[in-house]
């Protein structure tokens, strides 16, 4: 018997299985994911539960039904690479492996700052955004919200929340001297006007000292703060981290042109736990996990794999609110409705495929 794992339900593990699937398998090989959800996050949208503008079911999809694949839920505990093994929390019985795959994605950077795990918000996770979103709901009238990172997920953050809430007083703290600073000029001057204009305030330069259950210290200057959510900054899963193998300067595991680890080859790993030249996002680790599908395809049939195409990724989209966002398309920044109208789209044919 193949016994091949996947662990993480994400955009690279469902790609992989998905990929998989719509091939002939040998009737040795046997799937098992491992996710703690009983379905696949949306993870681009979590910033929509966590202001309370999109309901659960719309951001969660079932995962594929299929006798070749069986599914394990709970949270991991331990990787097992010298035994070959995945523990699980509250399980005596553990998932061995002949073929595994890392998919666990990321969670909060919070570079050491006092009180940033204890006293913020996060939208890394499911279960987490729901709770920001019951944090932000159940604010009384005039709140204060900060959110701490002006990249992406901060910006699709604030803007929602704004949308969702407009009594809200709303603060972003952005380490940079702009917002979006990956981003083309033009996009950040559009975000620039449109927290202008829906009166959403944003401190450039910012330095948080340390977070408090009611505030925020940032450049010597406590506000005093009712929510906090975190958003600057992410790093690998912390059970990719504990693994033996070489890692970057960011901690990611260093896979080969076949996305395997080089000191155990039957191990591979996408996404946001695998080093790369790109920056992580859905849209590398979907793509990553197409190439690894074909890659096992060839393996679990006892052949040579080939040697997977450079990755050609086609821009970032980002919303802000429901009839505005910008982007990067045809190699061109895009700010306006178009953007948004493509976000949704791209959502929209992921959903049904």
């Amino acid at each position: 018997m193949k016994r091949l794992v996947v662990l993480g339900g994400g955009y690279g593990g469902l790609k992989i299985v998905l990929g998989l699937l719509e091939h002939h398998l040998p009737e040795d090989v046997h799937i098992t994911i491992v996710d703690r959800n009983p379905y696949h996050s949306i993870k681009t949208e979590f910033y929509t539960i966590a202001a309370g503008t999109v309901a659960e079911k719309d951001v969660r999809m079932n995962f594929p039904d299929d006798k070749r694949v069986q599914y394990v839920y709970g949270e991991i505990t331990k990787i097992d690479s010298e035994s070959q093994e995945i523990i699980i929390k509250g399980k005596t019985e553990h998932v061995p492996y002949d073929f595994l795959v890392i998919g666990l994605g990321c969670e909060d950077n919070y570079h050491g700052v006092p009180g940033a795990e204890e006293f913020t918000e996060s939208v890394q996770t499911f279960s987490r955004a729901r709770h920001t979103g019951l944090s932000v709901g159940n604010l009384k009238a005039y709140g204060k919200v900060t959110i701490v990172g002006a990249g992406l997920s901060g910006i699709e953050v604030a803007s929602e929340i704004r949308e969702s809430r407009s009594d809200l007083n709303i603060r972003i703290l952005d380490r940079g001297a702009s917002v979006l600073k990956a981003f083309d000029s033009k996009i950040q001057e559009h975000v620039h006007e449109w927290f202008i204009k829906h009166d959403v305030d944003v401190l450039h330069n910012s330095s948080v000292e340390y977070v408090e259950k009611d505030g925020v210290c940032n450049n010597g200057v406590c506000f005093v703060n009712d929510v906090t959510i975190w958003t600057a900054g992410v790093r690998p899963n912390f059970l990719a981290r504990e693994l033996p193998f070489d890692k970057d300067i960011h901690e990611k595991i260093i896979v080969n042109d076949f996305f395997q680890v080089p000191s155990q080859p039957n191990v591979y790993v996408v996404g946001d736990c695998a080093s790369s030249e790109h920056s992580p996002s859905a849209q590398l680790a979907g793509q990553q996990g197409e190439q690894v599908a074909e890659v096992l395809l060839a393996v679990l049939n006892d052949k040579e794999p080939k040697k997977p195409k450079e990755l050609k990724l086609k821009g970032t989209l980002g919303s802000l609110g429901k009839s505005d966002g910008f982007g990067n398309m045809m190699e061109r920044a895009v700010t306006g409705y178009l953007p948004r109208l493509a976000k949704s789209g791209v959502l929209w044919l992921n959903k049904r495929h």
